[in-house]
């Protein structure tokens, strides 16, 4: 859906992305994590097509965002960490407002905010001003605001920020509804193990560039579970291999072998695995991938230190 390609930034001082080359698969919602500073909401923004790139380009199913931002933004929702609302009107007004801005059309408009506010569970606030409402309940409008159009792809930067625990269970259960209805999700925050309970991929940025990218162990988002493919020795040809098998999909090389999605039973398994040492492939292990996104996360920053 998203495609990102050698997309470079830089600010007066510094340059803020490096050649970044990526892509955000349909269906997915991406954990965007890094340290303070690596650059999580400069490439938000230029995903929004809110910041022009120095270098490089951002496509959205083929259409390149920053030549054509209008087509774009009509299927693309975006929060941003410092967000606003409009204190001194009803929560009906801010979501018709924004409905407007997006361009909804006049008849879709009502029974737009109407679904928006239950999905955010504000129909009972809907005539309620913005101003009196709770911070939780600010950022659920907020939100609302940026799917009243229903896009197909919704960027938040740190959505759970100031929220109690309350809310934040809120957010979680709102983002798994969002991508069963189909929508792509981006988010970025600081709180992994929350991340964790919704994300099915994860990207980390480090220092402006890609540190890692892939699906989560358990969060493939459909039938099928994560295996590890693990190598005595290089065999160059087993990405190709891997993708001409029955019930393999989502294959990403690793640093001893490959990741990979498989749909099937222990006896499925068996007859992948035979086919790949029937090829000449020196398989050394096979399991499950069970690691969780901190574990992920602090690995591999740890390597970076340790680079």
């Amino acid at each position: 859906m998203i495609d990102i390609h050698d997309l470079v930034f830089d600010y007066p001082d510094k340059r803020a992305l490096f050649g970044i080359n990526c892509t955000i698969r349909p269906g997915s919602i991406t954990a965007l994590v890094g340290p303070n500073g690596a650059g999580k909401t400069t490439l938000i923004r230029c995903v929004a097509g809110l910041t022009v790139p120095f270098g490089g380009s951002v496509d959205f199913d083929g259409v390149d965002v920053h030549a054509f931002p209008r087509e774009c933004h009509r299927r693309m929702g975006y929060l941003s960490d410092f967000f606003g609302v409009y204190d001194d009107l009803t929560v009906r007004q801010c979501l018709t407002h924004a409905a407007r801005a997006y361009d909804v059309d006049r008849d879709m408009v009502a029974p737009g905010v109407v679904a928006a506010a239950q999905k955010l569970e504000l129909e009972d606030r809907l005539d309620h001003k913005a101003g009196e409402l709770s911070r939780g309940l600010r950022q659920r409008l907020a939100i609302a605001q940026a799917i009243i159009h229903t896009p197909d792809f919704l960027m938040l930067d740190e959505p759970a920020s100031g929220l109690d625990p309350e809310a934040r269970n809120t957010l979680s259960r709102l983002l798994t509804s969002l991508r069963a209805d189909g929508m792509t999700i981006l988010v970025s925050s600081h709180i992994l193990a929350e991340l964790e309970d919704y994300c099915t991929d994860m990207l980390i940025l480090r220092d402006g560039r890609v540190a890692d990218h892939r699906p989560l162990a358990g969060s493939t988002g459909d039938k099928g579970i994560r295996l590890m493919i693990d190598l005595a020795e290089p065999f160059p040809a087993l990405i190709t291999l891997l993708q001409t098998l029955d019930g393999v999909s989502q294959v990403t090389k690793t640093d001893d072998g490959a990741a990979l999605k498989f749909a099937g039973d222990g006896k499925a398994r068996h007859l992948m695995l035979r086919a790949l040492i029937d090829k000449g492939v020196p398989v050394s292990g096979l399991r499950e991938d069970q690691m969780s996104l901190q574990q992920v996360y602090f690995d591999r920053m740890a390597a970076g230190d340790a680079s």
